[in-house]
């Protein structure tokens, strides 16, 4: 199948190399001139663990190809997605600018009847209406609009592509959905269901998914901060509740607060959208409320500790990346904590395993950065882990130890050791809800 995917971000770069694994001939397209050639090139300008050796090998078939030229790849496309961002703007509301101008560029280029545009943009409820209308207006060509949201988890997005849970397919035309079903097949021969439905339902979908992890994430460190209080251990409360079929295990680890590019922005546009039609999405605002309180958690005990001036510190940062296995730093709790620190006088020090090269962009020398994880630590008089990378779960702590500073605090932003082992060390502990210090 002829194919054409508008946008090499994140979504639209591994969707395009995904489907061109399947065997499609695949045109990815940007504006962007310098990521093009950068593809082109072999460079991936982000990093997802798989994503390159399908891109490589993908284009050694010329089975994938990126260009600036949306033109030519509209004219024998039988597929168009759109995969470019939708960032919140002031308000919250999702930015549909980068949409529709998508949106006029497919309806001046597409040359072949029945052509199907598939939207992967997570956009509000209405916008696949919308989009619709504006190819409309630009071309008599017929063509069916769908909503195909992705469930892609930044650093599983080509294992959840090639392997998904469920694949959605919002259409108001049988005939679009039942095309788009024969592309997905190869997918889905384990048993994943696809599930046809309407647009706006489809478009509901994406927002109510990202919106219940996140409430489960924000649920979670409300118990985790209670627990910190009342002398209980999360840990044990997560165990004894995730049992539950009922509540299962995902999404109920405590931590520093999500990020990334996706929860922060859908939550704040579910919001939106209800406000905008009249409905009080109470629970929804509430868990943007949490998280944006979770990220300065660890601030506060690392100033409960030594005092609110932190000046003549050293503090050494683990983790920059909003999770493991990326570097994306949008909306990291890492911003959030180390502005916080740098304001309060301290000293600070970085290491990510992949992150590294996006956060200078953010903080250039207002911090220093690692190597490796040990590099940061000389004389450090506390070490916080903010990203669980898993080179962070078992450190050789003699080390750790001959390298800190006496007396050296950790402040564990992600529950990864046994509170038990650092006091037997002479460590300063403090977790998220594990009973106050160790």
């Amino acid at each position: 199948m002829q194919i054409a995917v508008l946008g090499t971000g994140y979504v639209g770069l591994v969707v395009g190399a995904c489907l061109s694994e399947l065997g499609n001939d695949v045109v990815c397209v940007d504006v962007d001139a310098a990521k093009i050639d950068a593809l082109n090139d072999g460079i991936i300008p982000i990093y997802e663990p798989g994503l390159t050796d399908i891109v490589v090998r993908n284009r050694r078939e010329n089975r994938l190809s990126f260009s600036t030229d949306a033109k030519t790849a509209l004219a024998t496309a039988e597929v168009v997605y759109i995969a470019v961002g939708t960032p919140s703007d002031r308000d919250g509301r999702a930015d549909l600018t980068y949409v529709c101008n998508v949106a006029e560029t497919i309806g001046d280029g597409i040359q072949q009847s029945d052509v199907i545009v598939v939207c992967k943009s997570t956009v509000p409820i209405g916008t696949n209406v919308r989009v619709r209308a504006i190819i409309s207006e630009r071309t008599d060509r017929p063509f069916h609009m769908v909503s195909n949201p992705e469930f892609l988890k930044e650093g599983a997005a080509v294992r959840d592509f090639m392997a998904p849970d469920r694949i959605v397919i919002g259409s108001d035309s049988l005939e679009a959905g039942q095309r788009l079903a024969k592309l997905y097949a190869p997918l889905v021969r384990t048993g994943a269901p696809i599930i046809q439905m309407d647009l706006a339902s489809a478009e509901m979908t994406k927002y109510a998914a990202n919106a219940m992890l996140a409430t489960r994430i924000s649920f979670m460190n409300e118990i985790a901060n209670l627990c910190n209080e009342v002398g209980a251990d999360v840990t044990q409360v997560r165990r004894g509740i995730g049992t539950d079929p009922r509540i299962g295990k995902h999404f109920l680890f405590p931590g520093v607060g999500y990020g990334g590019s996706c929860f922060p922005k859908d939550v704040r546009a579910l919001v939106r959208s209800g406000t905008e039609v009249g409905v009080d999405m109470n629970i929804v605002a509430a868990v943007e409320r949490v998280n944006e309180n979770q990220k300065e958690v660890v601030v506060r005990q690392v100033m409960d500790h030594f005092g609110p001036d932190l000046s003549g510190l050293h503090l050494a940062v683990w983790g920059l990346a909003f999770k493991a296995q990326t570097d994306d730093m949008r909306e990291a709790p890492s911003i959030v904590i180390i502005n916080a620190l740098l304001e309060a006088g301290a000293t600070v020090s970085a290491f990510d395993p992949q992150a590294i090269e996006t956060a200078k962009e953010m903080f250039a020398d207002r911090i220093t950065y690692g190597r490796t994880a040990y590099d940061i630590l000389d004389k450090a008089n506390a070490l916080l882990i903010i990203t669980d990378w898993n080179e962070f779960r078992a450190p050789d702590f003699d080390r750790v130890q001959g390298l800190m500073a006496e007396n050296a605090a950790i402040f564990d932003g992600r529950n990864l050791y046994d509170p038990a082992v650092l006091r037997k060390r002479g460590f300063f502990y403090r977790a998220i809800g594990r009973g106050g210090s160790a």
